[in-house]
């Protein structure tokens, strides 16, 4: 039998990303040479910080390659994950729009190349380009209903459902704008995100597989049923 090939991760140049985001293609195009012009990257090896709590945020984060999770760390070492951002994702508008310290950890889960937009370049697109807010405004909101729905699933859900949240996170159109159902995500990863032991997220694959609910490929996931991922993490 042939061994599949493995498929390369996917990984975005800036031009490309800036092209294929909703806000960015709405600007005129004095402001889309100012942002491009403006726009840097960093890259983040597996398990560096782009962001600590406590720390002031200084720019606005684009996924160009790899995945970023958000998370809280108390002082005895535990860890809640609040959600994963995959490539062509923007997030911590939140912080930059409060104008406060990170209330969170930014940590790469694998190496990770991000988008930088300054925070000046942010505020002045904010403050003059309304389509550019009605972007932000939509972000936020949908940012936050997710974040209700997870706190009462950790309290109401059972792990499969939780695993199921997960999934069913990333392939929310805020995390994956692209809308792939092939999602570049391991295992441990996928563990990682739903706030379960890499052992129980294991088990709750299995039984998505037998249902037909999803598929396992090498380096990654496909969601085959979405709808019933979502009734399942109800």
């Amino acid at each position: 039998m042939s061994r599949r090939p493995r498929q390369r991760p996917t990984s975005l140049t800036l031009d490309e990303l800036l092209g294929q985001s909703a806000w960015f293609v709405q600007l005129d195009e004095a402001a889309r040479r100012q942002v491009r012009g403006d726009a840097s990257e960093r890259a983040v090896a597996l398990g560096d910080t782009l962001g600590h709590h406590g720390e002031r945020q200084h720019a606005w984060f684009g996924v160009l390659e790899g995945l970023i999770k958000w998370a809280i760390t108390a002082r005895d070492g535990r860890t809640v994950t609040l959600g994963g951002q995959s490539v062509g994702s923007w997030f911590g508008e939140g912080t930059l729009i409060r104008n406060a310290p990170r209330q969170s950890d930014l940590v790469a889960l694998r190496h990770s190349r991000v988008a930088l937009i300054p925070f000046d370049t942010f505020d002045w697109l904010r403050r003059h380009r309304p389509a550019f807010n009605d972007f932000l405004l939509t972000q936020v909101n949908e940012r936050l209903h997710w974040f209700m729905g997870n706190y009462a699933a950790h309290g109401l859900l059972d792990t499969d459902a939780q695993v199921a949240r997960a999934l069913v996170g990333m392939e929310h159109p805020l995390l994956n704008p692209r809308g792939e159902c092939r999602l570049q995500l391991s295992q441990e990863e996928l563990a990682n995100l739903a706030a379960v032991s890499r052992q129980s997220c294991n088990s709750a694959l299995m039984r998505f597989k037998d249902a037909g609910l999803v598929r396992s490929e090498y380096g990654g996931i496909v969601v085959i049923d979405l709808p019933g991922l979502q009734r399942l993490a109800e």
